[in-house]
């Protein structure tokens, strides 16, 4: 068996990844997109939101990309009456021992799958903030260390929908990526009705044949390639001068902050290294700018009287920015 400690090598990192791509087309059709940036956040330990409309499969995706990992996974349905306590667990009084027992919550696990998380409210959302930022829970001023690979895989409904409430700007700053699902082509949503079809109810990733092609050793192994991925000091001086692009905009109320550059390198090197490259290009960078930056970024009031739109802001900025050659 092979030292969980000793990166794997490039090759077998495409090799895993092409299994794990292989196991969730069982379940989803299309979505590849979706499914390279799943890929690389997990690489690089990022959290991610999935972004669209009810009814565009974002719950099995999740599902079915946790099933291929091998990982403890754990689910909370956010609704607006969650409490902090349902999220994080309490400490609990045994009459029996006379002491405090601590009951954990669904938080404890390896991948969170966090299914409509803007249904609850500010304060509920709130419980996540530290297990994102620092794998840790504190209750009752005990600390309590989650995996090292601890991800959260939130989705939501657009904010337009009724009943939901907007995600804190501290909390979406931990999210590595915002994408956006969008609705299928009509040829993918013709083989998605022949698909699910047959099922009475709404299928599991198990009942479509979806199993586990990794293990915590492997993800491991994996998640230590990028430290041998390099990144230029003319690359980083290039994500550095893209996101303090963010703060000078004319348009733009609020930028990207320092977290943001480094989750952008971060994410690239995992790019690179996906690509089967040991290191990263300007490409990199401009492939994940706007997933990384779009959740990030305010209009300012005029430029949202104008209509002015984020992604199209994010691309005038990486068009506009000189990268290096």
């Amino acid at each position: 068996m092979s030292d969980p400690a000793t990166p794997m090598s490039l090759d077998e990192l495409r090799e895993l990844a092409s299994a794990i791509r292989t196991e969730v087309g069982k379940a989803i059709v299309g979505q590849s997109d979706l499914l390279a940036h799943l890929l690389i956040a997990l690489v690089s330990q990022g959290h991610v939101l999935l972004e669209g409309p009810p009814g565009t499969a974002k719950t099995l995706l999740a599902q079915s990309f946790a099933s291929t990992l091998g990982l403890d996974f754990g689910r909370i349905q956010f609704t607006p009456d969650l409490l902090p306590g349902d999220i994080l667990g309490s400490n609990l009084f045994n009459f029996q021992t006379s002491q405090f027992t601590l009951t954990r919550g669904p938080i404890f696990c390896d991948l969170l799958l966090a299914d409509e998380i803007n249904r609850t409210p500010p304060k509920t959302q709130a419980a996540l903030l530290e297990a994102m930022q620092e794998r840790r829970v504190t209750l009752d001023g005990e600390t309590h260390q989650l995996p090292d690979h601890f991800m959260v895989v939130a989705t939501q409904n657009p904010i337009e929908n009724q009943g939901v409430y907007p995600l804190p700007e501290a909390q979406l700053d931990r999210f590595l990526f915002k994408l956006l699902v969008p609705y299928p082509a009509a040829e993918e949503e013709a083989a998605i009705v022949s698909r699910y079809g047959q099922y009475q109810g709404p299928p599991r990733p198990a009942d479509l044949g979806v199993s586990a092609v990794a293990d915590p050793a492997l993800l491991a192994r994996a998640g230590k390639v990028i430290a041998g991925v390099t990144a230029s000091q003319e690359v980083i001086d290039y994500v550095v001068r893209l996101v303090r692009a963010t703060r000078e905009h004319a348009d733009l109320a609020v930028g990207a902050s320092p977290r943001a550059a480094v989750l952008l390198a971060n994410a690239a090197r995992a790019r690179a290294a996906l690509e089967g490259r040991d290191y990263v290009i300007p490409d990199d960078v401009k492939a994940l700018a706007i997933s990384t930056l779009r959740h990030r970024l305010s209009l300012s009031a005029a430029a949202e009287i104008e209509g002015r739109d984020i992604e199209a802001l994010v691309s005038e900025l990486v068009e506009s920015t000189e990268a290096p050659r």
